[in-house]
């Protein structure tokens, strides 16, 4: 069984592994696969059947 998120474009979320990337704010979602574009990595595809990214409630400037 898989499980993941409903991701919608513009939710900022968290790598749970790579937190050096910062808050990321989500691009695209296509089924599984969320394009983010995190504040210190730039854009990153991530399978979502994989890694849970954290939701992040306010991005704080």
């Amino acid at each position: 069984m898989t499980l993941f998120i409903d991701y919608s474009l513009g939710d900022f979320v968290t790598h749970p592994e790579m937190p050096d990337w910062g808050i990321g704010q989500v691009q695209s979602v296509e089924g599984s696969r969320v394009t983010v574009n995190f504040e210190n990595s730039g854009k990153q595809l991530i399978n979502a059947s994989l890694i849970l990214l954290v939701p992040v409630a306010d991005k704080i400037e």
